[in-house]
Parts: C-alpha cells; structure tokens; sequence
C-alpha cells in the first residue's frame, strides 16, 4: 500500500464507505430478486422491464451529480447519503411493486450520485502514479457491501418480514453523518478552482448543471464520446450478469440463499482482486492495456456462469468480477482524468447518464429474450458481448497514466 498523506487517506476511507453502502442496496435488490418478484407478483418477463426502469432513476442523478462543478463535491456527496438512505428504508416498507419501483427510482438517484462523486474526490486528491490504484480500493470497498448483502441475504427465510428487513440495514449512512460531516474535507482542486474564478460564481444558477454538461460536450468532444461509448457499452454488457445471477443460480440450479451467499463471498473475494491489481498495473502498464484486456474477457467469464454446469458457477462468478472489475477502474479513471476540474463533476455526470442508460437497455433486452429462467442462460451471454465492444471503444482515448491532471487536461 502506498503512503499517503493523512488527509488524502481520511477521504479515501470516508468515500469508500459511503460507497460500500450504496453497493448494499445494489446487492441486496440482486441476491432477493427472486423473493422480491415473489413477495410483490412480478413474473419472470416482467422482471426485466421493471429492473430496467429501477435503472433510469439513474437519470437524475445526471442533473445532480454536476451541481458539485459549483457548490462543491462535498455538499452535494453529503446529501446523497441522506437520500439514499431514505430511499433504502422506503424500499423495504413499499406494500406494492409500484411502490417499491417509485422508492428504488428515489435511491438510484443519489446512489449513483454518491458513487459518481467517490471518484472526482479520488482523482482529486489521490497523487498521479496512485488514481488507478485508489480507484481499485474503492471498488473493492463496494464489493464489501455487495458481500455484506449476500452474507445477510442468507438468513432471508429466517428474518422477520424478510428482505424487508434487509432494507433497514440500508439506513446506516445516516446514522453516520455526523461522522462524514466532521471528516470528509472539500477538494484542494476544486477550493482552488473556486478561488481562480471568484468565491462568488461558486453558486451558479439552477440551471448551471446544464451549462456545464453542454460545455463537456462541445469543448471535448471527442474525450466526452469515447467515455460514453466506453461507459454505456460496459454497463449494457455487465449488469445483467449481476442482477440475475441469484435468479438463476436458484431457479436453474438449484442454489438455496446460503448457497448464492457463499458464492458471492468465495468467488467475489478472488474476483475483487482485479479491482486492485487491475488499478495497479493500469497505474505501471498504462489505462487503454488493461482496460481494453479486461473488457474484452468479460463476455468469456458470463458463458462459463451461465452456460456451464453447476460445479462451474463459482469459477465464471470470480472471472467475472475480476475482469469486470478491472475495466470499471479503468473507464471510471479515464471519466475522471480526461477533464479540467471545473468539468469534473460534469464528467461523471455524464459517465453516470451513459451507464443508467446502458443499464437499462442491457435488462430490457435480457428481458426481450427471456420468459423461463432458464431463457437467461442464452440471453445474458449475448449481451454480455457489448463489454467486448466497450473495451475496444477505450483505443479512441489518449493514455493518462502517470501524467498529472494538470498536463492531460491542458490546463
């Protein structure tokens, strides 16, 4: 590990919780899918239209996630918490599905803007030869929450109320605000950033988001597309594989909740790994190698789960997550490094729409293909194959390893 300096290390720890709990909502919807569908009478072909509109909550997290370009990253990080944990404690007292879509929508938006956020604080603060490797931490720490979720997940059949009941847990955040409140700084970059143009400008208008994004867009075209590209075709090919793994490990092999959750902690310990080692060597080797070598195994990870025998599950589970994992770090270090600080936020707000977008077209097109469980072990592959696509679409963007953010930028 490297040595960091006190301040840098309190906000990696800070914003890695805060995720940590984010990817507990995100696990726990993916682990009880199948008690969820019951519980509320969603039939398998409609689960993949009803997830995928859970995922366009995502949206407005894009307006959200820019305001940060003028009132600071850690304001907005902040209210994120307490709308996601609102969001969390409503999902688990929803009495009918469209109850339980409109609370999941209300999380989305500040999760995904909680996560966007995580990584402008990282690639703000952390030293160039260390982003990738911070970014790695990060992710890791969310998988702590998508573990968290399915070791709690195991006592589904035993809690009262159910995965109700483990929708509580999702709270915790504001519980720890005071915490957060005390230790989390704002960014050096974006203090001197709001120096630079005046203390003043700092509020902007209601509507300065959208001036941001369209200023993202038309000064860096080209950086902003091939972000994009990289984001929302990752997103279309990774996510069914998350959300339906529970599904269909219980519903065509015959997994008991306990069984998915050892699956999850076995295999997601030995996949996490490629978060770190993925942020490592992106950091010596360079971000478009590992990005575009990682990407393009995801889709030979997602045959090995879904079309393999039994025995087979854990393996393609860990490849996954670790191929998977690795090209996440490098699209979410590319999103973060290829702008000037006052577009930053806007960046990630543009990643976070792509992604909500890919999300949302990968389970509607699972669900297209999908009336019988045992429909998703020909579907989810196919998509998969827009991971392959993403990787390739990293060759369209200049290398920033190693480079400060100043020299990549141009400012």
């Amino acid at each position: 590990m490297p040595e960091l300096e006190p301040r840098v290390s309190a906000t990696l720890g800070l914003v890695a919780v805060g995720l940590m709990f984010e990817n507990y909502d995100l696990g726990l919807l993916n682990a009880a899918l199948k008690q969820i569908s019951e519980s509320l009478a969603i039939a398998p072909g409609d689960s993949g239209w009803f997830l995928a509109a859970i995922r366009l909550g995502g949206l407005g997290a894009f307006a959200l996630v820019p305001v940060a370009d003028r009132v600071g990253r850690r304001r907005v990080f902040l209210a994120a918490l307490v709308g996601m944990s609102a969001g969390s404690l409503a999902s688990g007292l929803a009495p009918t599905p469209g109850a339980f879509l409109l609370a999941q929508v209300f999380t989305r938006v500040f999760m995904l803007t909680a996560s966007a956020l995580a990584v402008v604080f990282l690639v703000e603060e952390l030293p160039a030869a260390h982003r990738a490797w911070g970014l790695g931490v990060l992710t890791v720490m969310a998988g702590v929450g998508y573990a968290l979720a399915a070791v709690l997940y195991a006592a589904v059949d035993l809690l009262p109320f159910g995965w109700r009941t483990l929708y509580g847990v999702g709270i915790l955040p504001l519980a720890l605000l005071p915490r957060f409140r005390r230790g989390l700084l704002e960014t050096r970059r974006f203090e001197g950033e709001r120096e630079a143009r005046g203390a003043g400008a700092a509020g902007g208008s209601r509507l300065a988001f959208l001036a941001s994004v369209a200023a993202l867009v038309r000064e860096h075209r080209r950086r902003a597309v091939g972000v994009g590209l990289a984001g929302g075709l990752s997103a279309v090919g990774g996510l069914a594989f998350f959300q339906y793994a529970s599904y269909f490990a219980q519903s065509v092999h015959g997994y008991a909740p306990g069984h998915y959750s050892l699956l999850v902690i076995g295999g997601g310990v030995l996949g996490m790994a490629g978060s770190v080692l993925g942020g490592r060597a992106a950091d010596r080797v360079g971000r478009r190698a590992i990005g575009v070598s990682a990407l393009l195994l995801v889709p030979a990870a997602t045959v090995l789960f879904y079309r393999g025998p039994t025995w087979a599950l854990p393996l393609g589970f860990a490849a996954f997550v670790f191929t998977s994992s690795a090209g996440d770090v490098v699209v979410r270090a590319l999103a973060g490094e290829l702008f000037p600080t006052d577009r930053r936020a806007a960046s990630t707000g543009w990643l976070t729409l792509v992604q909500t977008l890919g999300f949302a077209l990968g389970l509607a097109l699972v669900g297209l293909g999908t009336r019988e469980p045992a429909d998703l072990g020909a579907t989810v592959p196919l998509v998969s194959l827009a991971s392959a696509a993403a990787g390739l679409s990293l060759l369209l963007l200049p290398e920033t390893g190693r480079r400060e953010l100043e020299a990549i930028s141009g400012r």
